[in-house]
């Protein structure tokens, strides 16, 4: 059953289908929101407040937009507040981004890219998050333009400028801190593809 099918039995009161949403969303949102806030504690509390909202508002789902890109609106739109509340920024745990392949890598392997994650995690907490969250849901969570525009509630060409700005501040903060690295280019991303 896909999201759209299970939203739609949500609406109808369908507990067990609000179950199956959670069991598919959970974990992303969570990394999504830690990655955003920086802390696990905090990343949890804001899913479940939006996990909360989503079967509050479900009936406000429409499905002329993918199911994806409302959820994240709605965990995107919580986090916005509660980093205005923390007003400070924090640093961006993106190590995982490089765990998914570990496997077979000499310790010293190993070693190089545990650095890397942290220099990448560094240079990002210095973005302003207006380039920051629009990179991270594409070059880490793996949405398309198209679908941050729509997460956000901007124009497309808004979030292609802020994307391909933030890596170009990225990159410049990579190499101030005299870590040069070749940053991919537009279409490219620094984590894996959604699947």
């Amino acid at each position: 059953m896909d999201d759209k099918e299970l939203i739609l039995l949500v609406q109808q009161g369908d507990e067990e289908a609000f179950g199956k949403i959670m069991q598919n969303y959970k974990n992303k949102i969570v990394n999504f929101l830690y990655n955003l806030t920086g802390d696990y504690e905090k990343a949890v509390e804001i899913s479940q407040e939006t996990f909360i909202r989503v079967y509050f508002k479900a009936n406000k789902y429409k499905p002329k937009a993918p199911f994806s890109s409302w959820i994240f609106t709605i965990a995107s739109n919580l986090a916005k507040t509660e980093l205005k509340k923390m007003n400070k920024q924090r640093y961006i745990p993106i190590e995982n981004v490089y765990n998914h392949n570990q496997e077979g890598l000499s310790e010293r392997d190993h070693l190089e890219k545990k650095e890397l994650a942290k220099k990448i995690k560094n240079a990002l907490s210095c973005l302003h998050r207006r380039y920051r969250i629009p990179l991270i849901l594409k070059d880490i969570e793996g949405f398309s333009q198209e679908e941050i525009a729509d997460i956000l509630k901007k124009p497309v060409g808004t979030i292609k400028a802020q994307i391909s700005r933030g890596r170009k501040y990225l990159k410049k903060e990579l190499k101030k801190n005299k870590y040069e690295m070749d940053l991919k280019t537009e279409g490219q991303e620094l984590g894996n593809e959604r699947a």
